[in-house]
């Protein structure tokens, strides 16, 4: 089903942006786990709306698990949970019942479903169904972390601004980690101001911009993966699609892997300490599809907000001709700013998913 993630650990997510309430079941969990109730409140809040340079809907964002847990212990059975929607204007999209908005889901699951969709707020297209993304990925960083296994991310680069890489062959647990402790997620503070100004250009304008995540994973075993159509890359990517307006993703070099020779891109191997290491990462920790115990490392393309309060031009689908709308309501100007915690906790709940397939638990 198209909301359903994972093989041997699975999560199924529910809800629309205006209804009662939105959650997920988890199923595959091991028993015998203890969350960290407070860390993981913790990762929700890196999400969360109604911050500075964010939409202001005021959502809590607290779950309340229904199943699956005894005193914050997984008890091995389905691990239900569901987080209330209470700051919602419905009102706001009314005028768009007939009318769909350039740059949503609207036209499409108008023709999808009929036109009996539940489009409010983006309904379940909607980028609040990230909430229940980030309780799975957070208690899925939890199980990795026990493990030696950490997954981090930051804001690489908003409109024309950049922050400086990880560093793909000698990235740290400290350095890795330390953009989720901040209130702006990026690895150069002086460079975030760079960026930080251009989402508030885009919203003064009443306009939007695009931006890129990027993410790297710290101790995932090598040997991990399968050739053709079921590498890490694939399982990944099918994953991080799931997140609301990701356009394009690349692992290691990427695109930039076109404008180079093989004697550039190649990462020569090496030993150290007796490890079978490379000397580069151009391949981003992964060959064939299989993890080379290097850093696993990849960057996301968030395209612009598509809610912008410029006139902008439609069909009425109900009176069969060209419009104009104008967009109320509150948006965030840059959606890649709140994903960075998304695209952590999407990415950890599908190396966990692979890491239990691979019987690799103990």
């Amino acid at each position: 089903m198209s909301s359903e993630l994972g093989r041997a650990l699975r999560l199924s997510v529910f809800g629309q942006s205006h209804g009662k309430a939105i959650g997920g079941v988890i199923d595959g969990l091991p028993a015998g786990e203890r969350i960290d109730m407070e860390a993981l409140f913790a990762f929700m809040d890196r999400r969360r709306p109604g911050k500075a340079l964010s939409t202001q809907r005021n959502e809590a964002d607290v779950p309340e698990f229904l199943s699956g847990l005894q005193e914050d212990v997984t008890c091995g059975f389905p691990l239900a949970f569901a987080i209330k929607n209470a700051d919602t204007r419905s009102g706001d999209y009314a005028p768009f019942a007939t009318k769909p908005r350039p740059g949503h889901a609207d036209y499409t699951a108008f023709l999808r479903y009929g036109g009996f969709a539940d489009m409010r707020g983006g309904g379940h297209f909607s980028g609040r169904l990230t909430a229940p993304l980030c309780v799975a990925g957070g208690i899925a960083k939890q199980l990795l972390e026990k493990r030696g296994i950490f997954v981090g991310a930051h804001l690489f680069a908003v409109g024309g601004a950049k922050d400086v890489g990880f560093d793909p062959v000698l990235l740290t647990q400290e350095a890795l980690l330390a953009p989720g402790k901040k209130e702006f997620p990026v690895c150069d503070d002086a460079r975030g101001l760079a960026m930080k100004a251009e989402v508030e250009a885009a919203k003064s304008a009443q306009d939007s911009v695009g931006g890129v995540v990027e993410c790297a994973v710290l101790g995932f075993p090598a040997g991990v993966g399968s050739p053709m159509f079921d590498g890490v890359e694939n399982r990944l990517a099918a994953a991080l699609f799931g997140i609301p307006a990701v356009k394009g993703l690349e692992f290691g070099a990427g695109f930039g892997a076109a404008g180079l020779r093989g004697s550039e891109n190649n990462d020569p191997f090496v030993l150290k300490e007796g490890k079978v290491c490379t000397e580069t990462n151009c391949h981003g920790g992964i060959l064939g599809g299989i993890t080379t115990g290097m850093p696993v490392v990849f960057r996301l393309a968030f395209k612009p907000t598509p809610s912008i309060a410029q006139k902008q031009r439609t069909v009425d689908l109900a009176e069969g001709v060209e419009t104009t709308i104008e967009i109320k309501g509150r948006h965030d100007p840059c959606v890649a700013l709140r994903a960075v915690p998304v695209v952590e906790a999407v990415a950890a709940f599908a190396l966990l998913d692979l890491y239990l397939e691979e019987g690799r638990w103990n």
